[in-house]
């Protein structure tokens, strides 16, 4: 396969790499295919990942701010999930490189 379209700029280039980086913590990838089921409340996912709410809740912020995850408010309670599509793209083709035969 090859990559369509002109080279991109070198700030793009920077701001890619910014972007991925996020994916190099196995605690937000964790989140992420969780998120990925489904969104969910911070408890639930503290829970699941057996971590401390504000471990979880560090992380989500920082996801949020790479604009990985979104939230959506109901009552008092503060529910996240997957920004978009291509979030659950790029996780479903990392497990598909990983996972591929040598």
């Amino acid at each position: 396969m090859k990559l369509q379209g002109t080279e991109p700029k070198n700030e793009s280039v920077s701001e890619m790499a910014e972007f991925f980086k996020v994916f190099g913590d196995s605690t937000r990838l964790r989140i992420l295919f969780l998120l990925g089921k489904g969104e969910l409340p911070v408890n639930s996912i503290s829970e699941a990942l057996q971590m401390g709410q504000s471990a979880i809740s560090q992380q989500l912020k920082l996801l949020r701010a790479s604009r990985l995850v979104k939230t959506r408010k109901e009552g008092r309670s503060v529910f996240y999930s997957l920004n978009d599509d291509h979030i659950a793209k790029i996780l479903s083709l990392g497990l598909d490189h990983i996972n591929e035969p040598q």
